[in-house]
């Protein structure tokens, strides 16, 4: 099972861009996606963004041309690029692995491994 931890949230203006990083252990090839939920107080958790190991990529609605999911060579780090951040991006953002279809599909029921999360708040 991967282990995963999220770094490089914080606080931002609106229009400011952060890059978020997910440091995996014990990634596999059987861990086909890797992606990000956000959750923000009061609402429900959401899908943000996937990648399968072949390289292809899912994003929600609410982010696409503003955020780039990706990683690195070694797939061993999973990294969220967010441009054009806006005050209803703010949630707590958490890294997920796994060979659920629910985590390719970007749904709120996927229960695989998740990090702790890491916070982002933009203000206006």
């Amino acid at each position: 099972q991967v282990q995963l931890v999220e770094s490089g949230g914080g606080s931002v203006q609106s229009g400011g861009s952060l890059r978020l990083s997910c440091a995996a252990s014990g990634y596999t090839s059987s861990t086909y996606y890797m992606g990000w939920f956000r959750q923000a107080p009061g609402k429900n958790r959401e899908g943000v963004a996937v990648i399968f190991s072949s390289g292809s990529t899912r994003y929600a609605d609410s982010v696409k041309g503003r955020f780039i999911i990706s990683q690195d060579n070694a797939k061993n780090t999973l990294y969220l690029q967010m441009n054009s951040l806006k005050p209803e991006d703010t949630a707590m953002y958490y890294c997920a692995a796994g060979g659920d279809t629910r985590l390719w599909l970007l749904s709120p029921t996927f229960s695989g491994n998740w990090g702790q999360g890491t916070q982002v708040t933009v203000s206006s």
